[in-house]
């Protein structure tokens, strides 16, 4: 699933529209909840960064997950421990087909659900 892809999906479904926060990285953009905080980053990274032992980049989709299910999740294909960010609490979705579109909305909307409660 594309990034691209995704934020049709959240403007559709959550109203929301990716900010571009960093001048020095304008690929990169958060999603925010209508409570201001954020629940998924899009990040364009060096794979090596991420333990895939390829060259080149790939897009990411970091998201907020619950901690009970994280260590598990996180060790499946195509998802990474929270890259740059608190890696109890966050994971990558790396986007270049490895996840399916629906376990990618999934973890998108889980995220989005924690944030709305107010859970870690």
């Amino acid at each position: 699933m594309t990034k691209e892809a995704i934020y049709q999906y959240v403007k559709e479904q959550y109203g929301t529209t990716p900010e571009h926060l960093w001048k020095k990285d304008p690929k990169s953009a958060v999603l925010r909840h209508k409570n201001g905080k954020w629940y998924a980053v899009f990040m364009n990274v060096d794979k090596n960064k991420l333990g895939i032992p390829e060259e080149g980049s790939v897009d990411i989709m970091n998201v907020k997950c619950n901690p009970e299910l994280n260590g598990f999740i996180a060790r499946t294909y195509g998802i990474r421990p929270g890259y740059h960010m608190n890696k109890e609490h966050w994971i990558s979705v790396v986007l270049d087909g490895s996840v399916g579109d629906g376990k990618t909305l999934d973890f998108l909307d889980m995220s989005y659900d924690l944030i709305d409660t107010g859970r870690k």
